[in-house]
């Protein structure tokens, strides 16, 4: 294993039994499949101990240690026009964007994937913000298997008066989600903090000693094997949807890393958790007026939704 490396060690869940090792690597990873398959070649990925095969299957409960090498700049933005990502609205003080699926916000550690700020750097837009250069004009972030609305900063004053609207919870987050079965009741608030996993660096949990996160959800329609909820945060942790359905028992249909049915994910032909940034609504930081943007469902999220209401 290379000595200059992030090292990582992880449970196999049980949502992964029977995954390919350089498929679970991409999903728990959020890193591209060819990049995970080119790890386990390279000898930088061990299943309880011994040296993987890409093709090998996982067992849940297994240990994975993996070895991702450092970059000379793993940072870098790389500037490049990545089809899929739609630009809802533009002036001189914000872009909103409608991500897709399986585009990351900004570069990280692990990811090898297209971003958003380099979607935009491909297309010319000028992002002029403090900060990092690889997260500049970032207020707000989807995971990577999320889709919908965000809005990125191009001007400073945008970016501090943003940032601000975000973190004194002044911006109206509104999500839609499919998740198992039905919560009771079919509407309600989940006030439960949000730590990093015990034992998965790359998922998290409701802990005691976590962060202050607050879900609003409110059921729209109710179907055999899943319901389709509206949510609105108060906070903005990471993975905050998805651990605290899961949390009630009601993940979202689709999401093997917190517990999903692998079996419904796969009536619906989904790869990924069923979950979508439909509205954002702020005040304008030029213009002073509220403003609304809105992001229709994707087609993967769409056929899962008429797969659900078809289902008797």
């Amino acid at each position: 294993m290379s000595e200059a490396a992030e090292q990582r060690t992880v449970l196999v869940p049980e949502g992964m039994a029977g995954e390919r090792v350089d498929t679970a690597l991409a999903k728990m990873f959020g890193i591209s499949r060819t990049s995970a398959a080119d790890l386990v070649s390279s000898g930088n990925v061990l299943v309880d101990g011994a040296s993987a095969i890409k093709s090998d299957r996982l067992i849940p409960g297994s240990t994975l240690d993996v070895s991702i090498p450092s970059m000379v700049d793993p940072l870098e933005v790389v500037a490049e026009v990545v089809e899929g990502i739609k630009i809802i609205h533009d002036d001189d003080a914000i872009v909103v964007v409608d991500k897709p699926v399986g585009v990351a916000v900004h570069p990280s550690m692990g990811w090898t994937g297209p971003t958003v700020v380099g979607h935009l750097r491909g297309a010319g837009f000028q992002i002029a913000t403090s900060g990092a250069s690889e997260r500049q004009g970032i207020v707000q972030r989807l995971d990577v298997g999320t889709s919908g609305v965000m809005v990125i900063c191009k001007s400073e004053r945008a970016y501090s008066v943003l940032k601000n609207a975000f973190r004194h919870r002044e911006v109206e987050k509104t999500y839609h989600a499919l998740v198992q079965g039905h919560p009771d009741p079919s509407q309600g608030t989940i006030d439960a903090p949000i730590g990093r996993h015990t034992r998965s660096d790359w998922k998290f949990a409701v802990r005691e000693d976590g962060k202050h996160s607050v879900t609003h959800y409110e059921t729209l329609e109710a179907h055999r094997f899943a319901s389709l909820l509206e949510v609105h945060l108060e906070t903005g942790r990471t993975h905050q949807i998805r651990v605290h359905m899961a949390a009630l028992k009601h993940p979202c249909v689709g999401d093997l890393t917190y517990g999903a049915d692998p079996t419904l994910a796969k009536r619906v032909g989904l790869e990924r958790q069923w979950l979508h940034a439909v509205k954002l609504g702020f005040v304008h930081p030029e213009s002073g007026e509220y403003v609304e943007y809105e992001s229709s469902y994707p087609e993967d999220l769409a056929a899962a939704l008429e797969t659900i209401r078809d289902a008797h």
